[in-house]
């Protein structure tokens, strides 16, 4: 283990993309950095989600500590003081082309001597917003993009490009998402097996060659190669297939999760108590939960197609339901999750896993180990590894 020299504070600018599932993350690794290992942090927001994140949290949720401050650049849209998700293909198209001169005017200003921080050592970035890694190249410093979906995800979208030089995106006209189509077997998937068209991130279910989501993930994905390091918030065990898979076309991969579980180790105080949900948290439907028998709450989950073709098939933990559902197929699906023996298998693969994601984040762990690692190996500058 290495140790911060005293003369140096190595400070990390950490910077999520601007959605809610992006935040909370990025946010848990600076505490960590903060907490365990001594990092300056400079945590980077847009001003619109800064202006929500002061309505949720209170007027003075991010004034920080001396060594843990927030910090804005535009997004690049037009001003609006919404309370609401902006919309998504605009936002990713925007933060593509327009944050990198603010956020290289940024990092500028901190390294100026005048600041009254450290020079800025290391860049976290959300693998979505790839700007960050021209900026950190222009001033020479490692920079490490954090990919916060799933590992499968990552190569899901990686292999787009083989779809489309297949022809099989984009689709030929819309009646191919209702007609079986989406069923058609997709081979050559590094890591995975028997994969079909439907169980890839959906971005591709269009008829445009052009459509920006499609486009901008595609893009992001190719450029995590050109990262220092990648991290990703999952465990080994969870999803080595394809963990191996991304070791050969990625640099240093170091996974850190399940992220919550590891976030216990900051210590509790005032930097802990920093949220990052960006609406008014409502505790109703705890208290809800917190009435109801162990096991007798059915979580019926969305637009996860990915991790759907997982949950069900490699993870064991749930089950498939037809795009066309029917209310009688709801309820047998119910019934047997809930007491069928698909269900207490289910239940028992579920505690499983659970266990295995504990004691990868306990101390000594794996993906306790690769956090500690990803700050030697890569994050302090090399001077301050004694």
């Amino acid at each position: 283990m290495g140790s911060v020299g005293s003369d140096h504070k190595p400070h990390a600018v950490c910077i999520p993309y601007p959605a809610q599932g992006h935040v909370t993350p990025v946010l848990k690794v600076a505490k960590l950095l903060h907490s365990l290992h001594g990092f300056h942090i400079t945590f980077v927001n847009t001003e619109y989600n800064h202006r929500r994140l002061l309505r949720s949290q209170g007027p003075a949720a991010l004034d920080g500590l001396p060594d843990f401050r927030f910090a804005t650049i535009p997004d690049g849209l037009p001003f609006s003081d919404e309370d609401k998700t902006q919309d998504v293909p605009s936002l990713c198209r925007s933060t593509m082309t327009n944050c990198l001169p603010h956020f290289r005017k940024l990092l500028a200003e901190l390294n100026d001597p005048s600041s009254g921080v450290p020079k800025v050592t290391c860049v976290v970035s959300d693998a979505v917003m790839s700007f960050t890694l021209d900026a950190a190249k222009e001033l020479s410093i490692p920079i490490v993009l954090f990919w916060t979906a799933s590992a499968i995800g990552y190569i899901s979208y990686r292999h787009y490009r083989q779809l489309m030089e297949k022809g099989i995106f984009p689709l030929k006209d819309v009646g191919q998402l209702t007609d079986g189509y989406l069923e058609t077997p997709i081979d050559g998937v590094p890591g995975a097996t028997n994969m079909r068209l439907r169980d890839f991130p959906s971005f591709i279910r269009t008829v445009d060659a052009d459509d920006i989501m499609a486009n901008f993930l595609l893009r992001e994905a190719e450029r995590t190669a050109m990262a220092s390091a990648v991290l990703l918030n999952t465990f080994d065990d969870f999803e080595r297939p394809v963990l191996e898979a991304m070791a050969a076309i990625l640099p240093p991969m170091y996974t850190i999760g399940p992220l919550p579980l590891l976030a216990r180790h900051i210590p509790h105080g005032p930097l802990s108590s920093v949220g990052s949900s960006l609406w008014k948290e409502e505790s109703a439907c705890l208290k809800w939960l917190e009435n109801k028998r162990p096991g007798s709450v059915f979580y019926v989950n969305f637009e996860q197609q990915t991790n759907c073709r997982y949950v069900s098939t490699e993870w064991g933990i749930g089950m498939e339901i037809d795009n066309d559902v029917k209310r009688k197929e709801v309820e047998g699906l119910i019934r047997e999750i809930m007491g069928g023996e698909k269900g207490k298998e289910m239940m028992r693969r579920a505690t499983e896993w659970k266990e295995i994601a504990v004691k990868a984040t306990q101390e000594g762990g794996p993906s306790f180990v690769n956090f500690n690692k990803l700050v030697h190996q890569v994050l302090l500058p090399k001077k301050d590894v004694v």
